[in-house]
């Protein structure tokens, strides 16, 4: 069950930096940070006494309630949910960017500091910030948290002294102005940088470090060396080397700590597979016109070609007892002929519910062979969560106060105008909402209990968000490795908010978006800031989706929309038969026909072969593993191509943040039309691709296995009929 497209809103349009040159710019190292900086008591070097007539009239204090805006100011502090009312998200070995507005008085210079602050309190990890606008006082850092956990972060805004001595001095003594006193102030400022053993976070500064600024104090003071000489030698990049790692730190302001939540990595980055199991190995009987259904056994046959494919979990759509009243026939029609076995997501029979399995998919036994299976594939089990019911479910009878009555009598069944579902009631959850609370925990810890290890949550915009964010909290405290997909395809406010309260992962609207300009304005913005609460799961397909670009795209579309998924988003999934190219919609309508979820659809998977889909998937999920800069979500940059039907983006990690030790670039350049060829000149970010300005680098193609000299305008043509891609990692001359 789904709901019909929302009308497109995309984000406004606004000036910023461009993310990856912000990444490239501020990736910097982060250091342990064993003794922390308490967040709530800005430390500052010793002031003299205030004047007796500023003590009598003090400085009007902040609101109750408000912190103080600290001697350097730290605002708009992101990643920050509601000023902290939620956390922000991370999973573990991801490159979180930290970024505040930070600025001063006058003229003298003022950084910044991240710090990852873990979930025993302690800081654990700190790097100094990069200004990534200039002239905006905007500043970034990427954090890496090693652990699941609530952790949190700060920023420390700081008067920088060298900062300020190292501008002004090279304009005095260019015009000869007080040299030898410009000179003294910045020897007298090295020798107390170079006196500390340790500097104020309480890390030690190396001897080598100390003996650089010593050497540093002794030239600036020898007066039988010229004035440029001596400042040379303060102003050497040795000298700030040792001070960028230990800096000199003034006036220290840090903010309050923020929340932020570290999840188990398949939170952010996993490859999915949507099954029916009664699908699978489900037979029909010519000569009686019969089906014999699939069962959670003949399904687990099929994992060894999924895990094949290279996917990380297998979702299965509800295996519980179907109702019979109103049961859907083929095609949604309100006739069902004898054998239909009706839609798996009008729950519940005389046999069970929500906590028990269709018989005719076999028992509990079975399904726990079918995850045992599945993790001997190196593959997850999710399961559908759809929260409503058959009118024969159990609970129909034991809890009439759970649903909706109408003035008539009867029990109000599900619409989604125009769409109409009467073998479906919608859960009421106004009138006992604690005893739904409490069907519906006891409900998943039951499938937790037997080895599920995900949820795709059907329709969940449809359930009160205090209902999530209780359930999902509780959840997460007892069995934090479990991950929630939030199937709401509706408006913005609502899909942001169920990532707020607790969803590890959302669909997204990339279904609908087909053209370049929509294209990179939603990798741009999944990329972005909203990435710190919405992780997007991006699906060219859905068991209810057809978009008219896949109706029409033939098996070119279908490889562009794979491409696009796998590479545009961490996180991606396809449904089954993708790889058979279906594509034949029900008139009318976005979605299949002969849908699955109103019948059984055995598939010959050695006819997938010869279209290539299937070798396309599996080649894209390798490249997924062996590409940890695929694997990051806030990495994202879009490159300008010459032509409309050409989109070209990358992802970034530099080696001091990527698990293999050495930079990962990967470069995708996508020709969006399915039926004729486009020729591009790119016009290409270098620093966004970790290189030099003009640099000349070799580009990989990992599809074809072919090699390119390219710089930063490369030339390209993708025809669909052999290549709709270029999927490049960047290799260094």
């Amino acid at each position: 069950m789904t709901s019909t497209p929302p009308p497109r809103e995309p984000a406004p349009r606004r000036a910023r930096p461009r993310s990856t040159t912000s990444a490239a710019a501020a990736d910097v190292p982060t250091t342990a940070a064993p003794a922390p900086v308490p967040a709530t008591t800005p430390t500052t070097p010793a002031a003299s006494a205030a004047p007796a007539a500023a003590a009598a009239a003090p400085a009007a204090a902040p609101a109750p309630g408000r912190a103080p805006v600290g001697r350097i100011p730290v605002v708009d502090v992101s990643p920050v949910v509601e000023a902290g009312r939620w956390p922000a998200k991370a999973v573990v070995g991801e490159a979180v960017p930290v970024r505040a507005t930070v600025f001063r008085e006058g003229h003298d210079a003022c950084a910044a500091t991240a710090v990852l602050v873990g979930p025993d309190g302690t800081d654990r990890a700190r790097a100094t910030m990069v200004d990534i606008a200039p002239g905006l006082d905007r500043y970034e850092a990427r954090l890496v948290p090693d652990e699941p956990g609530a952790w949190g972060f700060r920023v420390e805004g700081w008067s920088d002294p060298f900062g300020t001595w190292a501008h002004d001095a090279p304009l005095k003594v260019g015009a000869d102005v007080d040299v030898e006193l410009v000179l003294e102030e910045g020897a007298r400022l090295l020798a107390r940088a170079a006196d500390r053993t340790a500097d104020d976070a309480g890390a030690a500064v190396p001897d080598a470090d100390r003996q650089v600024l010593q050497d540093a104090v002794t030239a600036l003071r020898d007066g039988t060396r010229p004035a440029p000489a001596r400042l040379a030698a303060g102003l050497s990049a040795e000298v700030r080397a040792a001070l960028a790692a230990h800096p000199v730190r003034e006036m220290l302001s840090p903010s309050p700590v923020y929340p932020l939540v570290v999840d188990r990595p398949l939170a952010l980055a996993g490859a999915w597979y949507e099954i029916f199991p009664r699908s699978i190995g489900a037979t029909y009987d010519d000569a009686t016109g019969t089906w014999t259904t699939g069962t959670l056994r003949t399904a687990a046959r099929d994992l060894p070609r999924i895990a094949g494919l290279g996917f990380d979990v297998v979702y299965l759509t509800p295996i519980h007892p179907i109702g019979t009243t109103h049961r859907k026939g083929r095609n949604n029609t309100l006739d069902p002929r004898p054998g239909d076995p009706g839609s798996p997501y009008a729950i519940g029979s005389p046999d069970g519910g929500h906590d028990a399995i269709e018989p005719s998919l076999g028992t509990f036994e079975d399904f726990d062979a079918f995850v045992a299976e599945a993790r001997a594939q190196g593959l997850e089990v999710a399961l559908d969560l759809a929260l409503q019911c058959s009118p024969d479910h159990p609970w129909v009878a034991a809890h009439p106060e759970w649903f909706t009555t109408r003035l008539d009598g009867t029990i109000a069944y599900a619409e989604n105008p125009p769409k109409k579902y009467q073998d479906i009631y919608p859960l009421n959850f106004d009138n006992d909402p604690e005893g739904i609370y409490a069907e519906i925990r006891r409900v998943l810890q039951v499938w937790i209990d037997h080895g599920v290890t995900a949820f795709r949550v059907d329709n969940p915009h449809t359930k009160p968000l205090e209902f999530w964010e209780r359930i999902l909290a509780d959840v997460r405290a007892t069995h934090p490795e479990v991950v929630f997909l939030s199937e709401a395809f509706t408006r913005p406010a609502m899909m942001l908010n169920l990532a707020r309260v607790g969803f590890h992962q959302s669909y997204t609207y990339f279904t609908w978006r087909n053209t370049k300009e929509e294209i990179e304005e939603y990798l741009a913005e999944v990329s972005d800031e909203q990435g710190s609460w919405m992780r997007p799961s991006f699906w060219p397909t859905t068991h209810d989706i057809l978009t008219p670009y896949l109706q029409t795209g033939g098996t070119a579309g279908f490889a562009v929309r794979a491409v696009l998924a796998a590479l545009g988003a961490p996180t991606w999934g396809i449904y089954s038969g993708y790889e058979l190219v279906e594509d034949v919609p029900r008139p009318g309508v976005e979605e299949q026909i002969d849908n699955e979820k109103y019948e059984f659809k055995p598939r010959d998977w050695s006819a997938a072969e010869p279209l290539g889909i299937a070798r396309l998937l599996r080649s894209l999920n390798e490249i997924r593993r062996a590409h940890p800069a695929l694997l990051q979500l806030r990495n994202l940059t879009v490159h300008p191509t010459s032509d409309d039907q050409v989109v070209a983006f990358s992802r970034h990690l530099p080696a001091h943040l990527s698990p293999t030790g050495s930079a990962d670039t990967v470069l995708v350049v996508v020709n969006l039309d399915p039926r004729a060829a486009h020729d591009a000149v790119l016009d290409l970010d270098l620093a966004a691709l970790g290189l030099e300005p003009d640099a000349r680098f070799v580009a990989h193609d990992v599809l074809s296995q072919e090699a390119y000299a390219w710089d930063a305008h490369p030339w390209v043509r993708l025809d669909p009929y052999s290549r709709v891609a270029h999927v490049v990692v960047v290799e260094r001359v």
